[in-house]
């Protein structure tokens, strides 16, 4: 599948982390998503697609509910609402520049690809 719709630096401010000061005072993390499905054929009509504006308002408001521990937990529950949107597979990314890391660096991220069964 060569087909995708692309959303880069998607902005969420969270509580996930590891640390108690990640949990209490948040953090920003930057998502960018690959949905892979065929746009082949689809015409000019919306419904034959995906709502780019509908994804990325439910990957928002996913990352910033819920606290969990790791980045990877966060791509899964994007993955899967990228898969429930109707995208044949994926590839996401989450950044967390924040991360609690006693050295300088640019980014860490997690990347995960998954198909829907």
């Amino acid at each position: 599948m060569t087909d995708e719709i692309r959303l880069r630096g998607l902005r969420a401010f969270a509580h996930h982390g590891v640390f108690d000061d990640e949990r209490a005072n948040g953090q920003e993390f930057i998502i960018d998503v690959d949905a892979r499905l065929s746009l082949s054929g689809l015409g000019d009509d919306i419904a034959q697609t995906i709502h780019y504006g509908e994804l990325a308002v439910a990957i928002v408001d996913a990352v910033e509910t819920d606290p969990v521990d790791l980045i990877e937990t966060v791509a899964e529950r994007v993955a899967a609402i990228v898969l429930g949107f109707g995208a044949v597979s994926t590839r996401v990314e989450v950044h967390k520049p924040s991360a609690p890391i006693t050295v300088r660096f640019d980014d860490v991220s997690v990347v995960i690809e998954r198909t829907r069964a």
